[in-house]
């Protein structure tokens, strides 16, 4: 059984996959559990999904606390984690936000140059004030 690291680790590999993707999302979650050896279960489906559903609105609060760059001039693995930590954040009653957020760093120092750590650190610390979109943890 993975852990909840290894799940978001997993959805955002796969979130990041999408974003270069032009078939379908259940043929990409496919190929990712037959030949990648990903550890692909519901919960990295259900996270994948729900990022994917909700990519526009999760966008729109990325570029609301993006103040450096637009959303299309966002790299694209940074934009994966935004998404996921942000969504995480707003629709996974089970992830508090400072979690959501400390792993998105973890993720960012792991796959990113040092200056997009501090980049998606700063934007979801933007986002985490905001009491308008933060449910109470």
């Amino acid at each position: 059984m993975p852990t909840r690291h290894e799940i978001r680790e997993t959805a955002f590999i796969l979130c990041f996959e999408e974003l270069f993707w032009n078939g379908d999302i259940d043929e990409l979650l496919d190929i990712a559990k037959s030949f990648s050896g990903l550890p692909v279960n519901d919960d990295v489906k259900s996270l994948v999904k729900g990022v994917l559903e909700k990519k526009d609105e999760l966008d729109a609060i990325i570029a609301k606390y993006s103040d450096k760059r637009s959303v299309d001039r966002i790299p694209r693995l940074n934009l994966a984690i935004l998404r996921i930590a942000i969504y995480e954040s707003l629709y996974c009653d089970r992830v508090p936000v400072n979690v959501a957020i400390s792993e998105a760093v973890t993720l960012a120092r792991a796959y990113s140059y040092d200056t997009d750590v501090s980049f998606i650190n700063g934007v979801l610390g933007s986002f985490s004030r905001d009491p308008e979109v933060i449910k109470n943890d």
